[in-house]
């Protein structure tokens, strides 16, 4: 059984609908309607077998759902190198938000140091999800212990007027201002970001429970 069928077998007619709207700009049509547990248990069914490694080289699907399944069986490879060789395969081909976001690969939380330059070249990226994806990865494994100032440069320094770049890098912003409070605050009071973006990643910062009452309260006097 094909992937393609696979999803069919599991297809539900309303969820497509109900996705469809969330994904605008993408064609309905390609799109199946399955469920993100559905599209997980796939992937992993066919992670490591024949049948998965002709799958990855078949690019481009025809299906949103087959992306997706693409992406998270990346996202399970072990070889740091083959699975960044892999990512910069398949980005070129990601074609919206929830196809870039959903994806994390577990072994890039133990390759920091490797993983660094990569993220660097894709936020530069001027394909929109491949810089999505960057400043994804920056902001979920390096906002943390390793972090550095200069990370919360790379993101305010990009540009560009589509919608799901901006609104990624208002969320970068709004969890850099729960994580690395002080740091992050000094790009918002030097307007280091676009109007509207500055204005997004304080949206979303204020409605965040882990930034505080007292931050928050600064930060509404920020506002563009």
């Amino acid at each position: 059984m094909s992937v393609y069928e696979k999803l069919l077998s599991v297809q539900d007619s309303k969820y497509k609908e109900f996705q469809s709207k969330l994904v605008p700009n993408i064609s309905p049509d390609t799109m199946i309607g399955v469920r993100t547990p559905q599209m997980r248990s796939i992937a992993k069914e066919l992670f490591g077998t024949q049948a998965g490694l002709d799958f990855l080289k078949e690019l481009p699907h025809n299906y949103y759902e087959e992306n997706i399944i693409h992406f998270f069986m990346i996202s399970m490879i072990k070889d740091f190198e083959e699975c960044v060789g892999e990512v910069e395969r398949f980005l070129p081909f990601v074609d919206c938000w929830p196809v870039c976001d959903q994806s994390s690969p577990k072994i890039f939380k133990k390759n920091h140091g490797k993983l660094l330059p990569h993220i660097k070249s894709w936020i530069a990226s001027e394909h929109v999800y491949t810089a999505r994806f960057g400043m994804r990865i920056l902001m979920n494994e390096f906002l943390d212990t390793d972090f550095k100032t200069e990370y919360l440069e790379w993101v305010a320094a990009k540009r560009g007027e589509d919608y799901y770049l901006k609104m990624m890098v208002a969320w970068f912003f709004a969890t850099a201002l729960a994580k690395q409070y002080e740091a992050s605050l000094m790009f918002m009071e030097n307007h280091c970001l676009a109007p509207w973006t500055h204005n997004k990643a304080i949206q979303k910062a204020l409605e965040s429970y882990r930034v505080s009452d007292e931050h928050k309260a600064l930060l509404r006097t920020l506002r563009i």
